[in-house]
Protein backbone atom coordinates (compact mmCIF):
# COMPACT_ATOMS: atom_id res chain seq x y z
CA UNK A 1 0.00 0.00 0.00
CA UNK A 2 2.74 2.26 0.43
CA UNK A 3 4.04 1.47 -2.57
CA UNK A 4 1.18 2.31 -4.56
CA UNK A 5 0.53 5.68 -2.97
CA UNK A 6 3.86 7.39 -3.39
CA UNK A 7 2.95 6.61 -7.44
CA UNK A 8 0.00 8.62 -6.97
CA UNK A 9 1.08 11.05 -5.00
CA UNK A 10 3.28 11.72 -7.58
CA UNK A 11 1.26 11.48 -9.94
CA UNK A 12 -0.91 14.00 -8.94
CA UNK A 13 1.88 16.82 -7.77
CA UNK A 14 2.41 16.48 -11.71
CA UNK A 15 -1.27 17.04 -12.76
CA UNK A 16 -1.25 20.04 -10.61
CA UNK A 17 2.23 21.52 -11.80
CA UNK A 18 1.07 21.33 -14.85
CA UNK A 19 -2.79 22.43 -14.48
CA UNK A 20 -1.92 25.50 -12.44
CA UNK A 21 0.87 28.25 -13.81
CA UNK A 22 3.55 28.92 -11.26
CA UNK A 23 3.47 32.53 -9.95
CA UNK A 24 5.88 34.70 -11.88
CA UNK A 25 6.95 38.79 -11.66
CA UNK A 26 5.79 38.67 -15.36
CA UNK A 27 6.77 37.33 -19.06
CA UNK A 28 10.30 35.48 -19.62
CA UNK A 29 13.12 36.67 -22.03
CA UNK A 30 12.12 34.35 -24.62
CA UNK A 31 8.09 35.24 -24.42
CA UNK A 32 9.30 38.98 -24.87
CA UNK A 33 11.92 37.68 -27.83
CA UNK A 34 9.23 36.24 -29.60
CA UNK A 35 6.62 39.26 -29.56
CA UNK A 36 9.67 40.98 -32.04
CA UNK A 37 8.11 42.53 -35.57
CA UNK A 38 10.02 39.86 -37.00
CA UNK A 39 7.77 36.96 -35.30
CA UNK A 40 5.09 39.00 -36.16
CA UNK A 41 4.75 40.77 -32.83
CA UNK A 42 4.37 44.46 -32.38
CA UNK A 43 7.84 45.60 -31.07
CA UNK A 44 11.41 46.01 -31.99
CA UNK A 45 13.33 44.19 -30.32
CA UNK A 46 17.13 45.67 -30.36
CA UNK A 47 20.23 44.73 -29.15
CA UNK A 48 22.19 47.41 -27.11
CA UNK A 49 25.78 47.90 -28.21
CA UNK A 50 27.78 51.21 -28.15
CA UNK A 51 26.40 52.16 -31.25
CA UNK A 52 22.94 52.23 -30.20
CA UNK A 53 23.92 53.73 -27.36
CA UNK A 54 25.06 56.72 -29.11
CA UNK A 55 21.92 56.78 -31.21
CA UNK A 56 19.40 57.09 -28.12
CA UNK A 57 21.70 59.51 -26.03
CA UNK A 58 19.46 62.57 -25.73
CA UNK A 59 20.96 64.96 -23.21
CA UNK A 60 17.88 66.99 -21.50
CA UNK A 61 18.58 70.06 -22.62
CA UNK A 62 16.63 73.28 -21.49
CA UNK A 63 17.06 76.78 -22.57
CA UNK A 64 15.96 80.04 -23.40
CA UNK A 65 15.17 81.16 -26.54
CA UNK A 66 16.62 84.16 -28.32
CA UNK A 67 14.40 86.56 -27.38
CA UNK A 68 14.95 85.85 -23.80
CA UNK A 69 18.80 85.79 -23.99
CA UNK A 70 18.91 89.04 -26.43
CA UNK A 71 16.30 91.17 -23.19
CA UNK A 72 18.46 93.84 -22.07
CA UNK A 73 18.48 95.10 -18.51
CA UNK A 74 15.79 97.02 -17.70
CA UNK A 75 15.89 100.10 -15.05
CA UNK A 76 13.87 99.45 -11.62
CA UNK A 77 12.68 103.04 -11.87
CA UNK A 78 10.94 101.51 -15.33
CA UNK A 79 7.40 103.32 -16.18
CA UNK A 80 4.19 101.48 -16.59
CA UNK A 81 0.56 101.54 -17.82
CA UNK A 82 -1.51 102.46 -14.70
CA UNK A 83 1.23 104.27 -13.12
CA UNK A 84 0.40 108.00 -12.15
CA UNK A 85 3.11 110.58 -12.90
CA UNK A 86 3.77 114.20 -12.28
CA UNK A 87 5.47 116.82 -14.42
CA UNK A 88 6.94 120.44 -14.05
CA UNK A 89 7.61 122.24 -16.91
CA UNK A 90 9.53 125.62 -17.18
CA UNK A 91 9.66 128.03 -20.09
CA UNK A 92 11.98 130.46 -20.73
CA UNK A 93 9.78 133.11 -21.54
CA UNK A 94 7.18 135.49 -19.63
CA UNK A 95 4.50 134.34 -21.60
CA UNK A 96 4.77 131.02 -22.29
CA UNK A 97 2.95 128.45 -23.76
CA UNK A 98 1.20 126.60 -20.27
CA UNK A 99 2.29 128.94 -17.70
CA UNK A 100 -0.09 131.27 -16.54
CA UNK A 101 0.78 135.45 -16.90
CA UNK A 102 3.54 136.41 -15.12
CA UNK A 103 4.49 132.67 -13.95
CA UNK A 104 7.08 131.13 -15.39
CA UNK A 105 6.40 127.04 -14.06
CA UNK A 106 3.84 124.68 -14.95
CA UNK A 107 2.51 121.90 -12.98
CA UNK A 108 0.63 119.17 -14.17
CA UNK A 109 -0.43 116.42 -11.43
CA UNK A 110 -1.16 113.32 -11.17
CA UNK A 111 -1.26 112.20 -15.06
CA UNK A 112 -2.17 108.67 -15.20
CA UNK A 113 -0.38 106.31 -17.67
CA UNK A 114 -3.33 105.10 -19.77
CA UNK A 115 -3.82 100.98 -20.81
CA UNK A 116 -1.86 101.66 -23.90
CA UNK A 117 1.14 103.45 -21.97
CA UNK A 118 0.69 107.23 -23.43
CA UNK A 119 0.50 110.31 -21.52
CA UNK A 120 -0.97 113.37 -23.00
CA UNK A 121 0.88 116.47 -22.40
CA UNK A 122 -0.38 120.12 -24.18
CA UNK A 123 1.39 121.11 -26.86
CA UNK A 124 3.84 118.12 -26.61
CA UNK A 125 0.96 115.44 -27.58
CA UNK A 126 0.74 111.76 -26.73
CA UNK A 127 3.95 110.60 -25.37
CA UNK A 128 5.01 106.66 -25.04
CA UNK A 129 5.83 106.36 -21.15
CA UNK A 130 5.14 102.84 -20.37
CA UNK A 131 8.57 100.80 -20.68
CA UNK A 132 10.41 104.16 -20.57
CA UNK A 133 11.93 105.81 -17.42
CA UNK A 134 11.58 108.98 -16.17
CA UNK A 135 14.05 110.42 -17.64
CA UNK A 136 13.58 109.21 -20.94
CA UNK A 137 9.87 110.78 -20.71
CA UNK A 138 11.75 114.16 -19.91
CA UNK A 139 13.70 113.85 -22.65
CA UNK A 140 10.76 113.10 -25.42
CA UNK A 141 8.75 116.06 -23.79
CA UNK A 142 11.39 117.92 -23.85
CA UNK A 143 11.97 117.83 -27.70
CA UNK A 144 8.37 118.00 -28.49
CA UNK A 145 8.49 121.81 -26.70
CA UNK A 146 11.28 122.54 -28.13
CA UNK A 147 9.89 123.30 -30.97
CA UNK A 148 7.04 125.81 -29.67
CA UNK A 149 8.94 127.02 -27.10
CA UNK A 150 13.24 128.46 -26.57
CA UNK A 151 14.84 126.23 -23.90
CA UNK A 152 12.00 124.49 -22.17
CA UNK A 153 13.07 122.55 -18.63
CA UNK A 154 11.29 119.11 -17.75
CA UNK A 155 10.94 117.16 -14.41
CA UNK A 156 8.95 114.02 -14.65
CA UNK A 157 8.54 111.98 -11.39
CA UNK A 158 6.32 108.58 -10.88
CA UNK A 159 3.93 109.75 -7.99
CA UNK A 160 2.53 106.12 -7.88
CA UNK A 161 2.39 102.74 -9.12
CA UNK A 162 4.07 99.33 -8.92
CA UNK A 163 6.38 99.77 -11.29
CA UNK A 164 8.41 96.73 -12.52
CA UNK A 165 7.29 93.32 -10.36
CA UNK A 166 7.72 89.62 -10.75
CA UNK A 167 6.09 86.96 -8.60
CA UNK A 168 8.09 83.50 -7.37
CA UNK A 169 6.09 80.52 -6.77
CA UNK A 170 7.52 76.85 -6.44
CA UNK A 171 10.41 75.84 -5.00
CA UNK A 172 11.59 78.89 -3.47
CA UNK A 173 12.25 80.22 -0.13
CA UNK A 174 9.87 83.13 -0.37
CA UNK A 175 6.92 82.89 -2.57
CA UNK A 176 5.27 86.36 -3.27
CA UNK A 177 5.79 89.45 -5.99
CA UNK A 178 8.92 91.38 -5.80
CA UNK A 179 9.75 94.79 -7.49
CA UNK A 180 12.74 94.96 -9.94
CA UNK A 181 15.21 96.87 -8.73
CA UNK A 182 18.81 97.60 -9.67
CA UNK A 183 20.33 94.69 -7.26
CA UNK A 184 17.56 92.45 -8.72
CA UNK A 185 17.21 93.04 -12.20
CA UNK A 186 18.61 89.24 -13.12
CA UNK A 187 17.23 86.02 -12.38
CA UNK A 188 19.82 84.48 -10.04
CA UNK A 189 19.56 87.97 -8.31
CA UNK A 190 15.93 87.63 -8.38
CA UNK A 191 16.01 84.06 -7.07
CA UNK A 192 18.44 85.14 -4.38
CA UNK A 193 16.17 88.07 -3.11
CA UNK A 194 13.52 85.65 -2.45
CA UNK A 195 15.52 83.32 -0.13
CA UNK A 196 16.66 81.50 -2.80
CA UNK A 197 16.05 77.58 -4.07
CA UNK A 198 14.23 75.12 -2.02
CA UNK A 199 14.77 72.25 -3.57
CA UNK A 200 17.76 69.90 -4.42
CA UNK A 201 19.42 71.82 -7.40
CA UNK A 202 20.30 68.51 -9.41
CA UNK A 203 16.65 68.08 -9.91
CA UNK A 204 15.09 71.78 -9.83
CA UNK A 205 14.47 73.57 -12.93
CA UNK A 206 13.19 77.06 -13.28
CA UNK A 207 10.62 78.48 -16.03
CA UNK A 208 10.13 81.98 -16.84
CA UNK A 209 7.16 82.78 -18.03
CA UNK A 210 6.44 86.12 -19.97
CA UNK A 211 3.14 87.27 -22.39
CA UNK A 212 2.68 84.14 -24.41
CA UNK A 213 5.91 82.79 -24.09
CA UNK A 214 7.95 80.48 -21.81
CA UNK A 215 11.48 79.38 -21.35
CA UNK A 216 13.01 76.71 -18.53
CA UNK A 217 16.35 75.46 -18.22
CA UNK A 218 17.86 73.50 -15.02
CA UNK A 219 19.27 75.85 -12.21
CA UNK A 220 22.59 73.87 -12.44
CA UNK A 221 22.85 75.19 -15.77
CA UNK A 222 22.12 78.47 -14.51
CA UNK A 223 24.98 78.92 -12.37
CA UNK A 224 27.10 77.17 -14.67
CA UNK A 225 26.43 79.44 -17.57
CA UNK A 226 26.23 83.55 -17.20
CA UNK A 227 25.04 83.79 -20.09
CA UNK A 228 21.65 82.05 -19.17
CA UNK A 229 21.05 84.58 -16.44
CA UNK A 230 18.56 86.78 -18.47
CA UNK A 231 17.32 89.85 -17.72
CA UNK A 232 13.44 90.26 -15.81
CA UNK A 233 10.99 92.66 -16.98
CA UNK A 234 8.03 93.34 -15.44
CA UNK A 235 5.20 91.12 -15.39
CA UNK A 236 7.81 87.57 -15.56
CA UNK A 237 6.38 84.55 -13.55
CA UNK A 238 8.85 82.63 -12.37
CA UNK A 239 8.34 79.02 -10.93
CA UNK A 240 10.65 76.74 -9.43
CA UNK A 241 9.82 73.51 -9.50
CA UNK A 242 11.73 69.73 -9.81
CA UNK A 243 12.42 67.12 -12.24
CA UNK A 244 9.35 65.38 -12.92
CA UNK A 245 10.60 62.71 -14.92
CA UNK A 246 9.92 59.08 -14.06
CA UNK A 247 10.79 55.57 -14.68
CA UNK A 248 9.40 52.44 -13.66
CA UNK A 249 11.19 49.36 -12.64
CA UNK A 250 9.49 45.56 -12.75
CA UNK A 251 10.08 42.02 -12.59
CA UNK A 252 13.39 40.16 -10.84
CA UNK A 253 14.54 43.34 -9.04
CA UNK A 254 15.03 44.24 -5.58
CA UNK A 255 11.38 46.25 -5.50
CA UNK A 256 9.33 46.99 -8.23
CA UNK A 257 8.29 51.31 -8.11
CA UNK A 258 7.74 53.80 -10.36
CA UNK A 259 11.12 56.00 -9.61
CA UNK A 260 11.06 59.89 -10.22
CA UNK A 261 15.12 61.01 -11.57
CA UNK A 262 17.29 62.14 -8.68
CA UNK A 263 19.62 64.04 -11.18
CA UNK A 264 19.64 65.24 -15.30
CA UNK A 265 20.54 61.87 -16.50
CA UNK A 266 20.57 57.95 -15.46
CA UNK A 267 22.06 54.97 -16.80
CA UNK A 268 20.51 51.55 -16.83
CA UNK A 269 22.70 50.48 -14.03
CA UNK A 270 21.81 53.24 -11.73
CA UNK A 271 18.38 52.86 -12.62
CA UNK A 272 18.47 49.57 -11.40
CA UNK A 273 20.41 50.26 -8.58
CA UNK A 274 17.69 52.72 -7.53
CA UNK A 275 15.22 49.53 -7.01
CA UNK A 276 18.08 47.76 -5.03
CA UNK A 277 19.58 45.37 -8.26
CA UNK A 278 19.09 42.54 -9.56
CA UNK A 279 17.05 40.14 -7.45
CA UNK A 280 20.03 37.13 -7.08
CA UNK A 281 17.43 34.26 -6.65
CA UNK A 282 15.23 35.27 -9.82
CA UNK A 283 17.22 37.83 -12.35
CA UNK A 284 18.30 36.68 -15.52
CA UNK A 285 21.00 39.19 -16.47
CA UNK A 286 21.37 38.03 -19.83
CA UNK A 287 17.32 39.27 -20.55
CA UNK A 288 17.40 42.90 -18.95
CA UNK A 289 14.99 45.24 -21.21
CA UNK A 290 14.48 49.04 -21.58
CA UNK A 291 11.29 49.14 -22.81
CA UNK A 292 10.11 52.83 -24.58
CA UNK A 293 8.20 54.26 -27.21
CA UNK A 294 10.89 55.40 -29.13
CA UNK A 295 11.11 58.21 -31.39
CA UNK A 296 10.39 58.06 -35.17
CA UNK A 297 13.79 59.59 -36.64
CA UNK A 298 16.17 57.43 -33.98
CA UNK A 299 14.37 54.04 -34.98
CA UNK A 300 15.23 54.74 -38.44
CA UNK A 301 18.63 55.72 -37.75
CA UNK A 302 19.16 52.14 -35.79
CA UNK A 303 16.81 50.11 -38.56
CA UNK A 304 17.94 52.10 -41.71
CA UNK A 305 14.63 52.04 -42.81
CA UNK A 306 11.27 54.33 -43.23
CA UNK A 307 8.76 54.62 -40.30
CA UNK A 308 5.98 56.81 -39.17
CA UNK A 309 5.31 57.90 -35.69
CA UNK A 310 7.06 56.89 -32.47
CA UNK A 311 7.03 52.88 -32.21
CA UNK A 312 7.57 50.40 -29.61
CA UNK A 313 11.15 48.95 -28.59
CA UNK A 314 12.47 47.02 -26.33
CA UNK A 315 16.26 47.53 -25.82
CA UNK A 316 17.81 43.77 -24.57
CA UNK A 317 21.08 44.30 -22.18
CA UNK A 318 23.05 41.96 -21.62
CA UNK A 319 24.80 42.40 -18.00
CA UNK A 320 26.79 38.99 -18.45
CA UNK A 321 28.98 40.48 -21.88
CA UNK A 322 32.41 40.78 -21.25
CA UNK A 323 31.65 44.64 -21.95
CA UNK A 324 27.82 44.41 -20.86
CA UNK A 325 28.25 46.60 -17.78
CA UNK A 326 29.82 49.54 -19.18
CA UNK A 327 27.52 49.43 -21.87
CA UNK A 328 24.23 49.44 -19.33
CA UNK A 329 26.17 52.06 -17.89
CA UNK A 330 26.04 54.53 -21.16
CA UNK A 331 22.69 53.69 -21.76
CA UNK A 332 20.29 56.55 -20.66
CA UNK A 333 17.19 55.93 -19.43
CA UNK A 334 14.50 58.40 -20.54
CA UNK A 335 11.10 60.00 -19.13
CA UNK A 336 8.19 56.97 -18.94
CA UNK A 337 10.76 54.01 -20.03
CA UNK A 338 10.32 50.73 -18.20
CA UNK A 339 12.77 48.95 -17.00
CA UNK A 340 12.26 45.11 -16.83
CA UNK A 341 14.15 42.25 -15.61
CA UNK A 342 13.03 39.01 -16.61
CA UNK A 343 13.51 35.60 -14.35
CA UNK A 344 16.15 33.14 -14.96
CA UNK A 345 15.20 29.83 -16.56
CA UNK A 346 16.70 27.82 -12.99
CA UNK A 347 14.00 30.27 -10.97
CA UNK A 348 11.76 28.59 -12.64
CA UNK A 349 12.75 24.87 -12.58
CA UNK A 350 12.88 25.56 -8.26
CA UNK A 351 9.64 26.88 -8.62
CA UNK A 352 8.67 23.67 -10.60
CA UNK A 353 10.32 21.65 -7.97
CA UNK A 354 9.21 23.41 -5.09
CA UNK A 355 5.90 22.45 -5.97
CA UNK A 356 6.39 18.80 -6.53
CA UNK A 357 8.21 18.55 -3.66
CA UNK A 358 5.63 19.87 -1.22
CA UNK A 359 3.02 17.80 -2.01
CA UNK A 360 5.06 14.69 -2.22
CA UNK A 361 5.70 15.55 1.13
CA UNK A 362 2.07 15.50 2.17
CA UNK A 363 2.01 12.84 0.91
CA UNK A 364 4.37 10.72 2.61
CA UNK A 365 2.83 12.04 5.30
CA UNK A 366 -0.44 10.61 5.04
CA UNK A 367 1.43 7.29 3.93
CA UNK A 368 2.81 7.21 7.46
CA UNK A 369 -0.18 7.52 9.18
CA UNK A 370 -2.34 5.56 7.24
CA UNK A 371 0.78 2.89 7.71
CA UNK A 372 0.36 3.52 11.55
CA UNK A 373 4.08 4.71 11.16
Amino acid sequence: MLGAGRPLGLLLAVSLVAGCGLPRSGPNKGEILSGSVDRSGNALIIEVDDAVTRATTQDPALSFTTGFLNAGLTGSDTVRAGDTLSLQIWENVDDGLLSNQGQSITALDEIQVDGAGFIFVPYAGRIKAAGNTPEGIRRLITDKLSAQTPDPQVVVRRLAGDGATVSLIGGVGGQGVYPIERPTRTLTAMLAQAGGVTIAPEIAQVTVIRGAHSGRIWLEDLYENPELDIALRGGDRILVEEDRRTFTALGATGGQSRVQFTTQTISAVEAIATVGGLNPGLADPTGVFVLREEEEHIVEALTGGDVVGPQRVAYVLNLTDPNGIFIAKDFQIRDEDTVYVTEAPYSQFVKVLSAIVAPLTSVNTIDQLASGN
